[in-house]
Parts: C-alpha cells; structure tokens; sequence
C-alpha cells in the first residue's frame, strides 16, 4: 500500500471581522456572556460578493503554492462542505474549472458536517493508498454565516467563514510516514440536534438557518471526540505522549479544554484558533493546522492528531506523521 504524505498546506479567511461587540447590537448578548460560554471572541464573514467556492478557491491556490504544484498535477478535488454556492453543482466542480485542471481530474463534494475534512482526508487516503490517484486536494470551506440566524443569540455568537486546503501525495522514500490512521463514526439518533430544517428535499422552502440543542450537542462531543482519540491511539499503539500537537475542531473553547482534560492532555500541545475565527465547521481543522505550520508550530517529522464531531452525529480523528 502506498504512504499517503502531506505536500502542502493553505488558508483563506474573509476580512470582514463580526466581533462580540457587534453582536450586543443584534441579540441579547455580552462579551463576557460569549467568552465564557465559547471563547470566541470575533468570527470572520464573507462579503455579500463571496460565496464558498471563492474561499476554497484562495485556499487551494495558496495550498498548490505551497506544494510547488499546478492544477495540472491533480488527479482529484475533494471539498468538504455543507454551504456550497448551490444545491448543485458540487463546489469541487466550480474549484475545477477555476484553477483549470484537465478533464482527467475527478471532482466532488462531501457533506458531513464538522467532521467534513476528516472525512475527505480519509477518502483521499483510500484513493492514494491502492494506487488510483497519486496528487488530491482536499478543502474544507465554508459559508455558515449564510445560514445563521442573528436573532438566535445561541447559533449566531458561534458560526463563522473560511477555508482551509492541503494536497495529499503518493509517498516517496525520502518522505516521513504520512497518514498513519483514520477513522469515522456515526450516530444518526442524534441527527435532530443539530441541523438546518430547510432547503432539502423535505422541506425546500423551510426555514434555511441552523437549528441546535447546545447542551445536548456539547456533551456529546466531549464523549464522542475522547472515544475517538482513544480509538485512533490504540490503533497505532500510541499513547497522548507521543503526539506532538492535537487539533480538534474548533467548535467552543469549553469543548476543546474538556477534551484535553479527559484525555490529560497538556493545553500547549493544542492548537486553538477559536477564539479569533470561531467554527467555520468543515474549515476548522484544515485553517488551524495551517495556521500551526504557518506560525512554525507544527514541523516536518511531527506526530498531530486530528480530530471533530458535527451535526449527524458524526465524528472522527487522524494521526499523521507530518
């Protein structure tokens, strides 16, 4: 089986910043009530002229730089992402005739909420590992702040935009280890807990905002993201110690420090990028790993451990050697 290696990485983000402040001016809200609660503290949004293929799209390009490749060199495009610019075609396929990739170059979306990017970085995993494709680009991006309601101050204070890319590779010899283990779960009893009502087949004229259970979704979460963590460590006969840096997704700050907690894991080995660009769901991971490396936090040869839970429920993790 072929080893699967990250070539590079990259990031965009809206200018516009949305902070706690402004938020008192929309709903019943106040900074400290916010920060307590998330610590989120502003979240970026896309300008009424950008949709999410406009993010992904500066994401890539910056992640092509970065691996010294063209859009040439890809054999697939993968975008993770539950607010594409519409209900079809995929943002993949928009991406692909963007960056000008030739025909042989498959493209589609993937839809599994915050875990989104996990989910395509294991699908261009399988692709590269029995020799199908040897160059994928996998994106997470996201336009939430299309989809939330700013008069619910329990959604609006939390969701923001971006996006985040990396180009996975076939292996060379002189390559570190790569991808060392993914894994995916799934619980769709607690699919109601958080969702958005409208614009599907049920209700296609409902009401498009997201809808959530925080209490309920956060317990959740803490349980689902340790368990997963757990599962991907014994898998590799690795212990926390091992692990270099964690990223999880940045869905609440409460969440992030509970997981470190049940899993004694030391707050300086986790990357948390909440704070300044709250959850952009399937963008998270890839936008803080980037960030990390970009801030000379994550080196080459390091062990990270990936890891989120969204809305389905679904969650995941990935331990790579970078």
């Amino acid at each position: 089986m072929q080893r699967v290696v990250i070539r590079g990485t990259g990031h965009y983000v809206p200018q516009r910043r949305l902070t706690n402040e402004d938020l008192t001016r929309m709903v019943d809200t106040t900074d400290e009530w916010i920060l307590s609660r998330t610590g989120i503290s502003e979240r970026r949004i896309a300008a009424p002229e950008e949709a999410t293929s406009d993010l992904a799209l500066a994401a890539a390009r910056a992640a092509l730089e970065d691996a010294g490749m063209t859009a040439q060199d890809l054999d697939l495009i993968l975008v993770a992402t539950v607010s594409g610019d519409y209900p079809f075609p995929a943002v993949a396929c928009l991406l692909h005739h963007q960056l000008g990739c030739l025909p042989r170059t498959a493209a589609f979306d993937v839809s599994a909420t915050c875990v989104g990017f996990l989910t395509a970085l294991q699908v261009a995993e399988q692709y590269i590992r029995c020799g199908t494709h040897k160059n994928v680009l996998v994106i997470g991006a996201e336009a939430l702040s299309r989809f939330t309601d700013y008069e619910d101050r329990g959604t609006c204070i939390l969701f923001s935009d971006g996006a985040g890319a990396a180009i996975l590779s076939r292996g060379e010899e002189k390559d570190g280890a790569g991808i060392l283990h993914t894994l995916l779960r799934a619980d769709g009893q607690y699919a109601d807990l958080l969702y958005i009502p409208g614009g599907g087949s049920r209700e296609p004229a409902g009401k498009n905002k997201m809808a959530m259970d925080g209490n309920k979704i956060f317990k959740l979460a803490v349980n689902a993201m340790t368990q997963a963590v757990k599962e991907a460590l014994a898998a590799t006969n690795l212990t926390i110690d091992d692990i270099d840096w964690v990223v999880p997704h940045q869905a609440n700050q409460r969440i992030i420090d509970a997981v470190a907690r049940h899993l004694s894991l030391p707050m300086d080995k986790v990357v948390c990028t909440v704070r300044e660009y709250g959850n952009n769901s399937a963008a998270t991971i890839p936008l803080a790993f980037d960030l990390a490396i970009k801030e000379g936090k994550i080196q080459r040869g390091q062990k990270v451990l990936l890891t989120a839970f969204g809305g389905g429920l679904v969650w995941g993790a990935a331990i790579l050697e970078y």
